[in-house]
């Protein structure tokens, strides 16, 4: 062989290694994070979730892709978004409430990782808690469980009431089952509950208008997208019917909402992000148990109390697990 060929020969292989090498790398994977919020609604979430991804090894942008996509409080603009995810064959869906149902309706194959506030067995998610047997799995924060649990706190707030209004989004999978245990609730403390159904920022106006000509004397407001990504619009229509109110989550509250009760939403985010990278590294949904948030937090804001004219109890203050200020 000629010398220059020779070289000519080394020179080519040495051009084609790099090539080859890339050809063998693996393609990074990508989460299709589908939300019911704005992005910059649940950026705390958001945080919470590549938390829980980094405790398995995974950091967005450089072993791991993630592709936003985010209803801002429409759930009926759900079915394209999960749709697109489904076309872009992402390696992952996670999904909140709401948006869970959507994406377990539209594949089979897709492994899900949901984040919602109601039983996931009830609403068509697993087959069980314990051994989910499909292609989702994840986390319940336990939101309609404790609904009973707030119009009783809201009662000692606000005694002297005998209506409490509880707005509420239709639209939303868990309202029917939410609404019942409201009802019941209710019921059982003797007070008359008034549902209040809103499912666009305009109907939530239209529904908060005139509270006082109700006779409603309480707010109970139900955990949804629409409402969170609301919270500011929200807020401020209650305080200007002057009625003591109880939100979830927590977030509503660190805007001017009066007090809070349930799971910590962002610690259940923390662990979808873990079950998220679990399923990357290969373990199937079917075989991961969903996870039961046991965080709850009573969070009380007292400068709003103090606007409003609400005297908390001293034992309740103590309950509470914070106090704004």
């Amino acid at each position: 062989m000629r010398r220059r060929d020779f070289i000519a020969g080394v020179g080519g292989a040495a051009a084609a290694w790099p090539l080859a090498a890339r050809a063998q790398q693996p393609a990074v994977p990508t989460i299709g994070y589908l939300s019911g919020v704005t992005e910059g609604t649940a950026n705390k979430f958001t945080a919470a979730f590549r938390q829980g991804l980094s405790e398995q090894g995974y950091t967005e942008g450089r072993n791991v892709e993630i592709v936003y996509r985010s209803a801002e409080g429409q759930l009926d603009r759900l079915p394209g978004m999960v749709a697109d995810l489904v076309r872009r064959r992402v390696s992952v869906i996670v999904a909140t409430t709401g948006a869970a149902q959507v994406a377990k309706a539209a594949t089979t194959t897709i492994p899900i990782v949901f984040a919602v506030g109601a039983d996931p067995v009830e609403l068509g998610l697993v087959a069980s808690l314990n051994r989910p047997g499909g292609n989702a799995t994840g986390v319940s924060f336990l939101t309609v469980a404790l609904t009973a649990k707030r119009i009783e706190l809201l009662r000692e707030v606000a005694p002297a009431a005998t209506s409490v209004g509880f707005l509420v989004n239709p639209t939303n999978p868990q309202a029917e089952t939410e609404t019942r245990e409201a009802e019941n609730a209710a019921r059982l403390l003797g007070l008359r509950l008034v549902t209040l159904n809103a499912s666009t920022p305009n109907e939530i106006d239209t529904m908060l208008v005139n509270l006082a000509g109700q006779q409603i004397g309480a707010l109970l407001v139900s955990a949804d997208g629409l409402f969170m990504a609301q919270r500011d619009r929200l807020v401020a229509l209650v305080a200007r019917q002057a009625v003591p109110a109880i939100f979830y989550p927590r977030e509503i509250v660190e805007v001017g909402g009066l007090m809070s009760y349930g799971a910590s939403i962002a610690d259940a985010y923390r662990v979808t992000g873990t079950y998220a990278g679990r399923v990357l590294k290969g373990e199937k949904p079917a075989d991961l148990p969903v996870q039961q948030s046991v965080r709850i937090e009573l969070i009380i804001n007292l400068k709003t109390a103090k606007e409003l004219g609400v005297t908390f109890p001293l034992k309740l203050l103590g309950r509470a697990d914070e106090v704004i200020e």
